[in-house]
């Protein structure tokens, strides 16, 4: 399989918004990050920013490892839909609030691209929801491991 990021990356718009800050949430469709895409929204709206949401797609299923037969076309099609779905949905949350909303959606790893994102928008916030997943305990959950680096100040939503 011939992989090429920078073909499949979304680009984010060249033009660079001055005085508007840039809040940029991570959304994966589960409660919990539309949670933190409900705060941001109202922290744009009260700062006068933008918000950014960002949806990262995994570069493979965690089934593939163990040796299970894994149809990729199939699941990048299905990645695809559900990016399309959260971006749709996305814009109409985003819509209902009147926060202007750019909708990013990447391969890739959810820690460097969100960080990559805030650099790249030079984001003054990260918002991210509380991960609901038990094994987090033991490796770290999202929010802990965004805090870790020095991007952007982070929130992490707790519903």
């Amino acid at each position: 399989m011939n992989y090429d990021a920078e073909a499949r990356r979304t680009p984010l718009p060249l033009n660079r918004h001055l005085g508007e800050p840039a809040i940029v949430v991570g959304l994966d469709g589960s409660g919990t990050s539309w949670d933190a895409f409900a705060w941001a929204a109202g922290e744009a709206l009260r700062t006068n920013g933008r918000l950014v949401a960002v949806y990262v797609m995994p570069f493979s299923d965690p089934t593939a490892a163990l040796g299970v037969p894994y149809d990729y076309g199939a699941a990048q099609e299905s990645r695809q839909e559900l990016a399309a779905e959260i971006e749709a949905e996305a814009e109409h949350r985003a819509h209902e609030t009147g926060v202007q909303l750019t909708f990013v959606s990447e391969f890739g790893d959810a820690i460097g691209t969100l960080s990559g994102v805030a650099r790249q928008v030079d984001a003054r916030l990260v918002v991210v929801g509380r991960s609901a997943k038990r094994w987090h305990r033991l490796t770290g959950s999202l929010g802990h491991r965004l805090t870790c680096r020095k991007d952007a100040p982070v929130v992490v939503v707790v519903p």
